[in-house]
């Protein structure tokens, strides 16, 4: 399946579709959620977190559904889906998932968010599988040289410190010199969550997976779908976002003033934003929402 339809024969699930399922990917269950009417987008969250508390509890699946079919997926090693152990059970795994969900849903396209975590795996599946997606949004994320030593050599300790029951940081405070600091609400939360509230060696084995969803500049270059990236001025991955500009063909940026790396989901700003990114997608795929 994908692509001898062509970017207008994106199938579309049943009017109104709710639905709650599991599916299995390489022996790993993963939870996902269906709901709404239109256009397919699919959300994936970020780092320790869950599909619900990303983009349900931030409004975002309630505002979208309404014009969108809304495909809200748990990452493997978290929320409700299965965790696997071993670093290899993860990184490029993640884009696998996604497309066994794809197929089982029967979408030759989607159009795709990631906020964090999930923005840096659905860059990565923008080089990979373009054929696959009609336009990528990333949220609080961007691009990352894969030669960033101060990240690299942080992943081991990181890995070690969940092990041992600590909590950690937001993977951002350990990009290095150039990125700003964390907020301290953010700060508290991946604490709290990584320290109590997660599966802490699934998250160490990801953790340590990292690296393999680096983008290379080269591919960045040839990536021939629209990429859109949201930001708040606070977030210390705007420099991440603004990296994208001028390496990535169709790629624009919003900069949402007074935000940071949580507080943007809310924001009527980036929601706009997303808003008019998602109808441009789908009026590139042939479908597009009911006004």
């Amino acid at each position: 399946m994908g692509g001898d339809s062509g970017a207008a024969g994106v199938t579309l699930l049943a009017t109104r579709r709710s639905e709650k399922g599991y599916l299995h990917a390489g022996g790993v269950r993963l939870r996902y959620t269906a709901e709404g009417d239109g256009p397919p987008v699919l959300l994936l969250h970020g780092f320790a977190v869950s599909s619900d508390l990303n983009w349900r509890l931030s409004g975002i699946v309630r505002s979208l559904r309404r014009r969108y079919l809304v495909i809200t997926p748990d990452l493997r090693g978290h929320g409700r889906s299965d965790r696997p152990r071993g670093p290899e059970a993860y990184g490029l795994k993640l884009l696998d998932d996604v497309l066994v969900l794809l197929d089982h849903l029967r979408l030759d396209q989607v159009a795709l968010v990631g906020h964090s975590l999930g923005g840096f795996v659905a860059l990565k599946l923008a080089t990979t599988h373009p054929e696959r997606l009609t336009g990528v949004c990333l949220m609080g994320a961007g691009y990352e040289p894969s030669d960033n030593s101060d990240f690299l050599e942080a992943l081991p300790r990181l890995a070690a410190d969940l092990r041992a029951g600590k909590g950690i940081r937001p993977l951002s405070a350990y990009m290095g010199a150039g990125h700003p600091e964390p907020g301290t609400v953010h700060t508290w939360l991946v604490k709290l969550l990584t320290r109590y509230l997660v599966d802490s060696e699934a998250i160490a084995d990801l953790v340590l997976s990292l690296p393999e969803l680096a983008v290379a500049e080269a591919e960045l270059r040839r990536i021939a779908i629209p990429v859109r990236a949201m930001v708040g001025s606070r977030d210390p991955f705007r420099h991440s976002a603004e990296r994208l500009v001028g390496r990535v063909p169709d790629c624009g940026v919003v900069v949402v003033p007074g935000a940071d790396h949580l507080s943007l989901l809310r924001r009527r700003t980036a929601r706009v934003a997303l808003e008019e990114f998602l109808e441009a997608c789908a009026q590139r795929s042939g479908n597009e929402p009911s006004a």
